[in-house]
């Protein structure tokens, strides 16, 4: 996951490839909240991994409910409708999914509770499921401002003696909270009296493909409930949630929306198929698969299969539309930036909702979508956007996120606008609220010119602390790291794992392990197939080998088409001696350090020191200025900056001061 505080994403061209959706937020909490109320063990499969579902756990485990996780699987020891704790705090963060439903099953059930969240929300309105749960006779106190979190939950005094009311107009949400929790109510009322429990929807109840999925998940949990229409839901006096023993979590199909509109959107790379989506099809029970639907109206071309989607761009420039969006409120917002690619004016409808979601999201996609030079007009629950005018009406624009994923994740598809121009996502992180690596995923899918893609080198002479500002570089901008010397040093630990001679007898067959090596930089440590290198490959011996591997030719050829293969999405921060003099001659930005010698050799005097290795400063200065004098006169590749790098005396600044400076001037050749 990118916890940089923006992502650049570069100009896109192509896309192609599958990708395995992360299991769906609507289903994963109902799931482990209807599991948690029923009596014995589920074992829930496929459960999505984010923050939303992270404050479910947390608050169940709260409450006294056994959670056992093993990967993707969670095993849930209901607590029969009843807390094994009373009293406790629940900090529920900024998951509706979980606050809502937790607040009417909590009330029903009675004891000592506070919930909470993040200021956002503590801005989301609870005020009409609080109203409800009151004519039932629960007992929920606003603890700040009247009609939202924070709450204070105590011991109810139930009496059902007529339909319960709630609005359906603001969210599906309240309706779910009141069909998930009173069953705990019907459970204790005899069918042979006709104690049936009633919900009654004043008003439109929008979003109304959410409460299919509450009311099939309901069904599998042994509580049948009848509808009549959308205003009158009825749940059966004896209804009790029983446990099914296991059930498995559909891929989230609003997060298939992006892929979807990836598909549609993006050109197939040469010899490729489009899109193709696993875990979730046309069947699924979730509302958000008729997103497809919308897709389709505007040209892509899509076919599906029980638990597959594929999609591939199909009328282009894609066709502008006028659809009301109350069947698919959230996926709603990703046909917003589809619509910047349509041949006219589209208006999305009924999305009303939009404004009590995580942000003000019609707010926000109106202010986004201008950024980037569309005309957007914003009504009380409708947008319409005109895409720009040409090619060159088209901006270069930093995405404000609002701390909401679907705005982070729906503008990332902008990236593919046809003036070439990078987009910049601002907080990438709040992703993780439904789908963590969703910009790892988006990457593994999507293609672009080389020249797209951004490198920064970064070269000096030994022990000028090139490596220290490059990672710390890399890691701020949430690109790849290259730490090119290190590449030697792996090579030679590869051949000798391998078994291979380090000489000229072996270099041909060192040179054609390499492209079979799996190398990653991971902060501080080095990474070669998935296992940790970094002290290894440090080793005296190795040291000795990585110089004799160094002067074979076909392994220097290997090594270079190896460090070429570290350039990709979204983009590459490369340091060595020679990065952008011979290996990225093309890079964006080029710095050279040059700092002292004297400095160098002290800064490598504390380094070994604090290893507790015997050394003397005279020493190493004399090591150093002869290593300077070997790299400045070799014949290949000798140490000396490029004729366009910028020169960074760093022997008296710290590494955050020269990491803020490079990154002062890569922020100076963007667009933003």
């Amino acid at each position: 996951m990118y916890a940089t505080a923006f992502l650049d994403i570069p100009p896109l061209n192509t896309a192609s490839g599958s990708i395995t959706l992360p299991g769906s937020k609507s289903i994963s909490n109902r799931v482990l909240l209807l599991a948690a109320l029923s009596e014995g063990s589920t074992d829930v499969h496929d459960l999505l991994d984010s923050d939303d579902t992270r404050v479910m756990l947390e608050a169940l485990r709260q409450l006294g409910c056994g959670v056992h996780q093993n990967h993707s699987t969670v095993t849930i020891e209901g607590l029969g409708g009843k807390p094994k704790v009373a009293q406790a705090k629940l900090f529920m963060g900024n998951a509706g999914t979980a606050i809502r439903p937790l607040t009417a099953a909590l009330a029903v059930m009675g004891g000592d509770y506070e919930l909470s969240g993040v200021p956002r929300m503590h801005e989301r309105p609870i005020g009409d499921l609080v109203d409800a749960m009151r004519q039932l006779g629960c007992q929920i106190d606003y603890l700040e401002k009247s009609g939202y979190p924070p709450l204070r939950i105590g011991q109810p005094t139930l009496n059902l003696s007529a339909p319960i009311q709630v609005r359906g107009d603001v969210s599906s949400q309240f309706l779910t909270a009141l069909l998930m929790a009173l069953p705990l109510v019907a459970m204790h009322r005899a069918p042979a009296l006709g104690n049936d429990v009633v919900i009654e929807v004043v008003g439109e109840l929008i979003s109304r493909p959410y409460i299919e999925i509450t009311l099939n998940l309901l069904a599998q949990f042994g509580v049948v409930v009848q509808r009549d229409g959308w205003q009158r839901f009825t749940i059966p006096a004896g209804s009790q949630i029983r446990t099914p023993g296991e059930i498995y979590v559909e891929a989230d199909a609003s997060s298939a929306s992006y892929f979807i509109a990836l598909g549609a959107i993006a050109a197939r790379a040469r010899g490729q198929k489009g899109i193709k989506i696993l875990g979730v099809g046309a069947a699924s029970i979730q509302g958000d698969i008729r997103f497809v639907e919308a897709a389709q109206m505007m040209g892509a071309q899509v076919t599906s299969g029980p638990n597959w989607l594929e999609i591939s761009r199909g009328a282009w420039p894609l066709k502008a539309i006028d659809l009301d969006c109350n069947h698919i409120p959230d996926a709603a917002m990703t046909l917003a930036v589809m619509a910047l690619y349509a041949d006219g004016t589209t208006t999305l409808r009924n999305v009303a909702s939009w404004r009590v979601k995580e942000t003000d999201r019609l707010a926000a996609m109106a202010c986004e979508l201008r950024k980037l030079g569309a005309t957007v007009d914003e009504g009380a629950d409708y947008i319409r956007i005109t895409p720009p005018a040409s090619v060159g009406a088209w901006k270069a624009a930093s995405i404000h996120t609002y701390d909401d994923h679907r705005v982070a994740m729906c503008f990332s598809l902008a990236a593919f606008n046809p003036a070439g121009l990078p987009v910049r996502i601002e907080d990438p992180k709040c992703v993780a609220k439904t789908f963590p690596d969703y910009f790892e995923a988006l990457f593994s899918l999507v293609q672009t010119s080389p020249k797209h893609v951004p490198v920064i080198c970064i070269d000096g002479p030994t022990a000028s602390g090139k490596g220290t500002l490059a990672a710390e570089l890399a890691m701020r901008l949430g690109y790849h790291f290259l730490d090119s010397g290190a590449l030697y040093r792996i090579a030679a630990l590869a051949a000798s794992r391998a078994g291979l001679p380090i000489a000229s007898s072996g270099e041909a067959q060192i040179a054609s392990l390499l492209p079979q090596l799996r190398i990653e930089f991971a902060g501080n440590r080095i990474l070669l197939n998935g296992e940790d290198m970094s002290e290894a490959i440090r080793t005296e011996e190795n040291g000795m080998n990585a110089s004799k591997v160094s002067a074979l030719a076909p392994v220097r050829a290997a090594l270079v088409a190896l460090q070429h293969s570290f350039h990709r999405l979204p983009g590459l921060v490369a340091d060595g001696r020679d990065m952008g003099s011979v290996i990225f001659p093309q890079a964006q930005l080029k710095v050279f350090l040059t700092a002292s010698a004297p400095q160098r050799a002290q800064r490598r005097f504390k380094q070994l020191i604090s290893k507790g290795i015997s050394t003397t400063l005279d020493s190493l200065r004399a090591d150093l200025e002869a290593r300077d004098e070997r790299d400045r006169t070799r014949s290949a590749s000798p140490l000396k900056p490029a004729q366009d790098a910028v020169l960074l005396d760093n022997s008296d600044l710290s590494v955050e001061t020269s990491v803020d400076l490079v990154l002062g001037w890569w922020q100076g050749k963007q667009p933003f």
